[in-house]
């Protein structure tokens, strides 16, 4: 069909609907909100108490009277992902606000220009980067926001490795303590026996003060141990829907040597049961084991990981990592590590069990996603 002069000029000329264009800078005790309506507008800055969200309501409404937008104009937002979580994003989203939650480690950088940095300025350059987003240049990288049940999910699991670490400082704090008088008494269910029989080198007891930090040191630990024990309990008491992608992986990943209900849960609830993962780079950048490559000129070498990404499945995948050499030694990922690592300074392992972390998660992907068993791994069930 041929469109007219008067249709084509008429075409052209619709007018885009005016979006007003919010940023936030979130801090303990304050908030400041910057509103603009595009690029090159000095922009509108405000500061309102820290999480009054009627005040939020009220800058809306006097920006788009400022910029003389319609009351019902449509507004686009953004934050950087922070110690708001994501309880911001969705207030904003049920007041009809598109919001964005950012990576702030991948927001683009002048690398030319003095970093200097303010609130203002921060504001300034996340409402020129959200100008050009709303253009289709994007600069950053948008976080995938959980539901809420998705994000209450991962509670238990993140609970036991809090848990799990305050238990590893109280041990090595007791074993510090003792260290400094030169005793070596084992950390178990007869500490507090021997600690009253214990003598330092020349004979006399524990002094009073030492053995009553010792003593309450090794209370604290008694508690940790009983929680661990009753969030063990809890998450044994955890069942999935098979027919969910969540409960798939519950189901598969037990089905490998050297992969417990631990690490499955955790997997589980942080990535895979409710992200979806296009590829294996993909998967790798959500937890942080791309390698980070430096090249220029005739100089090369890496930089190791990226490291930005989910700190607790990067830090479960270390951990898995060293249990898949030790309960899968014949698979084609253990031997790999063993021919180029192996042999190498305790340095030098230390780098390689990261690159079998990120070869190891992608097969754990492929083996519940597709049915790839990896490679002269063992199942459970079958002959070794």
């Amino acid at each position: 069909m041929t469109m007219t002069r008067t249709e084509e000029s008429t075409a052209v000329a619709t007018p885009v609907a005016p979006t007003l264009l919010l940023a936030f800078e979130l801090g303990e005790r304050t908030w400041k909100l910057g509103f603009t309506t595009g690029l090159g507008q000095q922009p509108r800055i405000r500061q309102i108490p820290a999480r009054a969200t009627d005040r939020v309501v009220e800058e809306l409404a006097r920006a788009k009277a400022r910029f003389r937008l319609p009351a019902d104009a449509p507004v686009m937002s953004c934050y950087e992902a922070g110690r708001e979580g994501f309880w911001l994003h969705r207030w904003l989203v049920a007041h009809a606000v598109n919001n964005q939650v950012i990576d702030s480690s991948s927001i683009e950088v002048n690398r030319r220009a003095r970093r200097a940095k303010t609130d203002r300025l921060d504001l300034g350059g996340l409402l020129s980067l959200l100008a050009r987003d709303q253009q289709g240049d994007r600069r950053w990288r948008v976080v995938r926001v959980p539901s809420v049940d998705e994000e209450d999910a991962r509670q238990l699991h993140r609970t036991r490795e809090t848990v799990q670490q305050d238990r590893n400082r109280l041990i090595n704090r007791l074993k510090g303590l003792m260290t400094t008088q030169g005793l070596t008494l084992p950390v178990d269910a007869n500490f507090p026996t021997q600690l009253e029989t214990a003598q330092l080198w020349d004979g006399r007891p524990i002094p009073p003060g030492l053995k009553a930090r010792l003593h309450r040191a090794w209370a604290q630990l008694e508690f940790l141990n009983r929680t661990l024990e009753e969030l063990d309990a809890e998450r044994g008491a955890l069942t999935a829907d098979p027919q969910t992608t969540m409960g798939r992986y519950v189901s598969a990943l037990p089905t490998l040597r050297g992969i417990g209900p631990v690490g499955t849960w955790t997997l589980a609830t942080e990535i895979f049961g409710w992200r979806q993962i296009k590829n294996r780079r993909q998967l790798g950048a959500l937890v942080g084991l791309v390698p980070a490559p430096y090249q220029s000129g005739e100089s090369a070498h890496d930089q190791g990981i990226t490291r930005a990404g989910n700190k607790h499945v990067r830090r479960l995948m270390v951990q898995l990592a060293w249990s898949w050499v030790r309960y899968q030694p014949d698979s084609a990922l253990t031997e790999w590590y063993q021919g180029k690592f192996g042999r190498g300074s305790r340095r030098l392992r230390r780098i390689g069990i990261v690159a079998l972390a990120r070869k190891l998660l992608i097969a754990l992907w492929h083996y519940v996603e597709h049915g790839e068993i990896p490679e002269g791994a063992i199942v459970k069930g079958q002959a070794a």
